[in-house]
């Protein structure tokens, strides 16, 4: 870079400071102050902020949105007043489930802030454990898509069939697997800067556990509910979440694997209390500035950014319908009346909850809705309604142990076939059309079914961590009503 063009390009970056600052209440600017003075202060000093690195995981969501808004005024701040200023790596993990207009969310924020072309600015995306350069068009790699599908069933499966309908705790898994390796990356990052709430932060690292109990790793040893317990856990847990799932090196490796720093020095600071703006003070930053676009509805209707909203909804009536002998159409809707009570308690403005009854209720038949949700949850899951209720079922640990009732309540016709699949699960022959209908109502190949069978189920007293419901929202939540109105930034 010639210093001509490094002149224009500092003019442009200070440009787009007082048009982001143009933004901030009188409030926000005195946080960023603090915010600026935290950072100055975790790298060592003024002298040193330059040497410093500082890693925001986004999702697109409108709090991660948000929070780099607010990291990249930092950044520029300090640029205008010292010779050096802190570098920023923004990075995204690829999930099968992430729409559209999350990823646009992702792009159109990085190019208001003008962090594509900035060399102090690392904006990357993880796909199938491989580190690449962000792109809001390139879709999911299939070897990706099918990796993801996979992992879901595995950890999902890892239940007793009558165990907490936590189905989606892979999320979790893949999330913190992400934050352990983007943070040791080209030569990693001194901090992850993060403004979830405490609540969010323990919701997280619950799930976290409780998913790592699933995988069969071994038990947290730091007793800290938030993210300053996040990256000592990630250590134990290894860069590997999935390593007793699969034979070795089935997996993909993490990649570049050259670029990798064997040791961490990764810290947490917490900004979650320079958040000093209500949700509706932020819309002009976000919607003006950043060119977000909200997904209003289902941001208010979900605390779990793992699955959307009606996939639980489809869950719950399968689960209601299947398991439970009553009808499809009572457990959607037992769903949905649950997270509009949860809604009011949380004071959400009326026109959501009227947008949700629309969205989710009469008058569109259920059988219309059970259909668009299905082909949803194909969609993004690669998950067929067949799959799903297997997977509510979790018939093939523990040697089968919930197999003959699986059978009983789905598919009577098989029962016929009982001997031969417990035969093809001890990796033992049996017929062909057996094997095949293994892998088409379950969605895993013969083997992995095998190793499930292998497994036990994790009991439910040995599930660490408060209990969530199928909504991603906490039982003592609801009971409790005011519980904060938020969304989680860290892969969200």
């Amino acid at each position: 870079m010639t210093h001509t063009h490094e002149q224009a390009m500092n003019y442009v970056y200070q440009q787009v400071l007082q048009r982001l600052l143009s933004f901030f209440s009188r409030a926000e600017r005195t946080a960023l102050q603090l915010m600026i003075q935290r950072l100055v202060v975790a790298a060592g000093g003024m002298e040193r902020i330059g040497e410093y690195k500082v890693l925001a995981i986004q999702s697109g969501s409108r709090d991660s949105c948000y929070t780099l808004a607010l990291l990249r005024a930092a950044q520029l701040s300090i640029a205008g007043r010292a010779p050096a200023t802190f570098q920023l790596r923004v990075a995204t993990l690829r999930t099968n489930g992430a729409s559209a207009t999350a990823l646009e969310n992702i792009h159109h924020s990085c190019s208001a802030l003008f962090l594509y072309d900035d060399p102090r600015v690392e904006v990357v995306m993880v796909d199938n454990r491989e580190v690449l350069p962000f792109s809001h068009l390139t879709p999911v790699s299939e070897a990706g898509r099918e990796s993801n599908r996979l992992n879901l069933l595995m950890v999902g499966h890892r239940r007793a069939w009558n165990g907490p309908l936590d189905l989606w705790d892979d999320g979790y898994l893949a999330a913190g697997e992400f934050y352990g390796q983007i943070s040791r990356w080209e030569r990693g990052v001194d901090a992850l800067v993060s403004s979830d709430t405490p609540r969010q932060q323990t919701q997280f690292m619950d799930g976290l556990n409780r998913a790592a109990r699933k995988a069969g790793l071994k038990a947290s040893s730091y007793p800290e509910s938030g993210y300053e317990a996040l990256f000592a856990r990630l250590d134990e847990l290894g860069s590997d979440c999935y390593r007793e799932f699969y034979p070795e090196h089935t997996q993909a490796e993490w990649r570049p694997a050259e670029c990798f720093e064997a040791c961490r020095r990764t810290t947490f600071i917490d900004i979650h209390d320079m958040l000093v703006s209500n949700l509706e003070d932020r819309w002009p930053l976000l919607t003006e500035f950043l060119g977000f676009k909200p997904d209003e509805l289902a941001a208010q209707l979900s605390d779990n950014e793992f699955v959307s909203l009606s996939i639980f909804a489809h869950v719950r009536g399968l689960e209601a319908c299947f398991v439970h002998g009553r009808t499809y159409e009572a457990g959607f809707a037992e769903h949905v009346q649950r997270a509009l009570v949860m809604m009011r308690r949380k004071q959400i403005p009326e026109r959501f909850c009227e947008q949700a009854m629309e969205a989710f209720g009469m008058p569109s038949p259920m059988s219309d809705q059970r259909a668009l949700v299905t082909a949803e949850a194909q969609k993004h899951l690669g998950l067929s309604e067949a799959q799903l209720v297997c997977l509510l079922f979790a018939p093939f640990v523990e040697n089968g142990a919930s197999l003959e009732r699986f059978l009983r309540q789905c598919h009577p016709g098989m029962l016929v076939a009982l001997p031969d699949l417990h035969r093809a699960m001890q990796g033992n022959p049996a017929p062909e059309q057996v094997l095949q209908w293994m892998v088409d109502v379950s969605g895993l190949p013969v083997s992995l079914i095998g190793t499930l069978y292998r497994m036990g189920p994790v009991a439910r007293g040995e599930e660490p961590g408060t209990a969530i419901d199928d909504a991603g929202m906490q039982a003592s939540d609801i009971d409790a009503g005011a519980a904060a109105n938020g969304e989680r930034s860290m892969g969200r």
